[in-house]
């Protein structure tokens, strides 16, 4: 990002123009009938909108401009009035409502709307049921519902989407390696990109893993990543993470 002192330079150096790329704009839409804002009282079987808004944290963090729209519910005209208010963001970013059941409704209400859709689900923990498309002059994001599920999946796919908008080069997080403070058990099919804690080189795995503990990922600091199948690791065996 230019800084005043940037711009004066370049006018002193007598540069009469230079190449800039201005914030992507990601419109965030929170689907379901269960969600409610911060500051209200959920209902039975309600819970507050909380992933819209520590995906908006993440997206300025990344140089976008983030755009929170009000709560799509389960209805096609709920969805549609969303997908219309995001008209003009660069990414729209839904967050539920991708898995395939009876109010699982953003697939079919994407497609109504001209989806391109790129691929639906992916082989990793926590995050499968994961959505990306084109649709009209936007690029289409669904991410799980889940809490934790959706800021990793944010972390993993949505940042370097950010990264390319802003024109920086296409590439995958970086990942780093360390040693495990703590034993682990094997892993399944998918890759997991497990909570943990790194100090001087030395990781601490959270022994509870559940995609709703957002209370775990707030402790976090980074990801242990693991390919499927990885054999049970030992106190001191080198893991590599990400950075969060």
């Amino acid at each position: 990002i230019l800084s005043p002192s940037d711009v004066a330079l370049i006018a002193a150096m007598n540069v009469a123009s230079v190449v800039v790329f201005r914030k992507p704009v990601v419109a965030l839409i929170a689907t379901g009938d269960e969600l409610v804002l911060p500051g209200e009282t959920p209902g039975p079987d309600q819970i507050i909108a909380s992933n819209a808004l520590g995906l908006a944290a993440m997206v300025e963090a990344a140089g976008g401009t983030a755009r929170v729209l009000p709560i799509a519910r389960d209805r096609i005209d709920a969805l549609q009035g969303a997908f219309d208010l995001a008209t003009g963001a660069d990414l729209v970013v839904t967050i539920g409502g991708a898995s395939v059941g009876d109010h699982d409704l953003v697939g079919k209400v994407a497609e109504m709307r001209g989806l391109e859709r790129s691929f639906y689900k992916i082989a990793m923990r926590p995050g499968k049921p994961l959505m990306a498309g084109r649709m009209g002059n936007a690029s289409l994001m669904g991410l799980p519902g889940n809490p934790v599920s959706s800021i990793v999946c944010g972390r993993i796919f949505m940042q370097p989407m950010l990264d390319v908008m802003r024109g920086l080069p296409a590439r995958m997080p970086d990942t780093r390696t360390a040693l495990l403070a703590n034993n682990i058990p094997e892993n399944g099919p998918r890759e997991h990109y497990m909570r943990a804690q790194e100090s001087a080189g030395q990781v601490t795995v959270a022994e509870r893993q559940d995609s709703g503990l957002l209370s775990v990922l707030s402790q976090a600091n980074v990801l242990v990543v693991r390919p499927p199948h990885d054999p049970a690791k030992s106190i001191g065996d080198a893991v590599q993470i990400l950075d969060l």
